[in-house]
């Protein structure tokens, strides 16, 4: 091959992997730049499988061709907690339940979001409870137990966080220690926003930001809380990836768990069809930038959730399963060890097929982006 026909080959083969198409869907590459890990706490097969019954749309989920497994068992637990799994997520280790960002022996585990600041990557936490919370707390601070939440509040100033939505306000201001955390984040360059989300021209000058909209959690779906999720996905996508930032983004709906705990079937299923509603926009963004790795996972299920057949009565009074509709129905109060579906879409993807253990999600990701682990 002549200089003449191995520069045209090389550049065709470059056009291949980089341009986008005439309907603006960028192709993929084959090592994320970005990567968004979506967190529908306390979803099992169950809870997804209310989206295909219980909407009258497609669901998302079935936008995934790459689908697994991990088991969720902590390091001392067969039944994992949040706190435990979330810091599997976060930092790639088993630990006890109650850890947030601690390992077996207290020592603190270094975080993908404290990984990728140090790799100038972006990043952005995202959640329907408190900032505070088990989920999103993993991710940036270090604490022997999860009910730590004003020691945990404290982290989220220099914790490596561009963007975070979500509620908690009591947590950051008008603390028992007169400690005014949002100062603090004001120091460290965020705007802060406890009134609304804001659009993306409206946010896009910001250097940091930061919206805690509620004292404690954001109100249920049934309450009015509307597409705050979707919304926030939007703009935290938007927000992170300006400039061309390669960006981390994990985003938890949380109050699907809460759902399962109290055993109501109309909570769970309104989160979890908010939950899908998200999914659609992180893949939306996916598919047009080309270079996003979107995972969609669960710290662990809650409830023992069965679409089992509705209990209904013949008229001697004497009870049947009629298979024609479903009555929702829950084993338990709590958490379960079921295996929990992990899904994949994007560059990289088939990475995640197969069964493995919840911690290894994080090795994945490291290993597919190349972020380099500093040590302290």
């Amino acid at each position: 091959m002549n200089s003449l026909k191995t520069t045209l080959f090389f550049g065709l083969l470059f056009s291949i992997f980089s341009c986008k198409t005439a309907d603006g869907i960028a192709t993929r590459t084959e090592r994320p730049k970005n990567v968004i890990l979506l967190i529908s706490d306390g979803t099992g097969l169950s809870q997804i499988s209310s989206a295909f019954y219980f909407q009258d749309k497609t669901s998302n989920y079935t936008r995934f061709e790459n689908i697994g497994l991990i088991n969720t068992s902590s390091s001392q637990e067969d039944i994992t907690d949040s706190a435990a799994g979330a810091t599997a997520f976060a930092s790639g280790i088993k630990t006890y339940n109650g850890s947030i960002g601690l390992s077996d022996d207290y020592k603190d585990a270094k975080t993908i979001v404290e990984i990728a600041s140090e790799n100038n990557v972006k990043t952005g936490l995202i959640t329907t409870s408190s900032l505070t919370h088990a989920t999103p707390a993993s991710f940036f601070a270090h604490v022997k137990n999860r009910g730590m939440e004003n020691e945990i509040a404290a982290y989220l100033p220099k914790s490596g966080v561009d963007f975070f939505a979500g509620g908690g306000l009591r947590f950051f201001s008008g603390r028992n220690d007169n400690l005014d955390l949002i100062a603090a984040l004001r120091a460290e360059k965020f705007t802060i926003d406890t009134t609304s989300l804001g659009n993306y021209n409206s946010i896009k000058s910001d250097e940091k930001l930061g919206f805690i909209l509620a004292d404690n959690a954001l109100p249920k779906m049934q309450e009015g809380r509307g597409n705050f999720l979707a919304k926030a996905i939007e703009a935290g996508t938007d927000f992170l990836s300006k400039n061309r930032s390669p960006f981390f983004m994990m985003a938890e709906g949380s109050q699907i768990d809460w759902g399962g705990h109290n055993n109501d079937a109309p909570y769970l299923i309104a989160e979890l069809i908010d939950f899908d509603e998200a999914i659609g926009k992180a893949l939306d963004f996916a598919e047009k930038d080309g270079n996003t790795l979107v995972i969609v996972t669960s710290d662990h299920e809650t409830g023992g959730f069965t679409l089992a057949a509705k209990k209904n009565k013949r008229d001697d009074g004497s009870e049947y399963s009629d298979y024609r509709e479903i009555g929702p129905t829950f084993s338990t109060g709590g958490h379960s060890a079921t295996l929990i579906p992990v899904f994949a879409f994007g560059p990289g993807s088939e990475n995640f097929k197969g069964i493995y253990q919840n911690n290894e999600i994080f090795h994945k990701i490291i290993n597919l982006t190349n972020w380099k682990i500093k040590q302290k």
